[in-house]
């Protein structure tokens, strides 16, 4: 049999050994190619945005998706991440339809996101979630898109956090299987609910165990002691992430986050993709939401070396 061990002992472990992949040293801040070397691998680093940072409006039916993508292109976008409660439709003549405009318009989809939640105590919600998860990795295919973002959930009442995690790779195993005969990447987000702690969802994707499973790295979502511990634990995640989401405080404290600090993690990491603006402030995301691209834009252009 084989010995379960825990989940703090794990992240020591495997915190270690992707701090060692990523070159990471704490107290390191040297960027740009000096970072790239250790790591191995050039960060290529892209400008995105979340359809979230536009929540009040599209919940409101005060932009559709369409006008999305068009803000996409206003802003010098290099790709949109697209929430799937405000398709209009998910039929296949609709799909075709955004994907065939995002194509016109010159907006590759980064990715999307579905919010089906893995944590169910009944075998038989797990199974529905399953199937949820294989419905939107179809949803994603069509639109052309990569990546599909899924969530684990929130501790049910009388549940562990064990049970819940192992609840979470019992349905993530076979949903990357599915996902990845299509070339379709599933993102665990470290969201509200079991994931916002770096050493389970490492965890999870160590013993989910697949090529097409990895983390989308929300760099604020994290639960910490310490604004020092939040960066310790996306330094950890850095090697295992697909997708980045980009806040400018912490979800607890709200204290302000260091982008550029973040963006020299993402590029001793090597990593390779969308840095995606995720706004949630309490400004018009319409003034704001440009000032943060334009954050992003720099840094990407600072930190890439490919």
């Amino acid at each position: 049999m084989k010995t379960r061990i825990q989940r703090r002992q794990f992240f020591q472990a495997t915190g270690a050994a992707a701090i060692a992949i990523a070159g990471l040293m704490p107290g390191d801040a040297t960027g740009g190619n000096q970072a790239s070397a250790k790591s191995g691998k050039s960060p290529r680093l892209f400008t995105g945005c979340c359809a979230y940072s536009y929540h009040e409006y599209l919940a409101k039916g005060r932009m559709s998706m369409e006008e999305f993508i068009l803000k996409g292109v206003e802003l010098g976008l290099d790709g949109v991440d697209i929430t799937g409660y405000w398709l209009k439709s998910t039929e296949p003549t609709s799909l075709a339809a955004l994907r065939h405009f995002a194509f016109k318009n010159g907006m590759p989809f980064s990715g999307v996101a579905c919010g089906a939640s893995m944590v169910q105590t009944e075998k038989a919600k797990r199974d529905e979630t399953l199937e949820e998860i294989k419905k939107w990795v179809g949803i994603t295919d069509a639109l052309g898109a990569a990546h599909l973002r899924i969530f684990a959930g929130e501790l049910p009442p009388g549940a562990t956090a064990q049970q819940a995690i192992d609840w979470t790779i019992e349905v993530m195993k076979p949903a990357c299987d599915y996902a990845g005969k299509r070339g379709i990447t599933l993102g665990l987000e470290d969201h509200s609910g079991i994931t916002q702690k770096a050493d389970a969802i490492l965890e999870i994707i160590h013993r989910v165990d697949s090529p097409y499973a990895g983390i989308n790295l929300d760099i604020t979502n994290f639960v910490a002691d310490s604004d020092e511990d939040q960066y310790k634990q996306i330094e950890a995640c850095v090697p295992y992430a697909t997708q980045t989401h980009i806040r400018e405080q912490f979800g607890e404290s709200h204290h302000p986050v260091d982008l550029d600090r973040v963006w020299q993690i993402f590029a001793r990491g090597g990593y390779r993709g969308y840095m995606s603006a995720e706004y949630e402030g309490k400004e018009d995301a319409m003034t704001a939401v440009p000032k943060l691209v334009d954050r992003i834009k720099m840094l990407c252009r600072k930190y890439s070396t490919v």
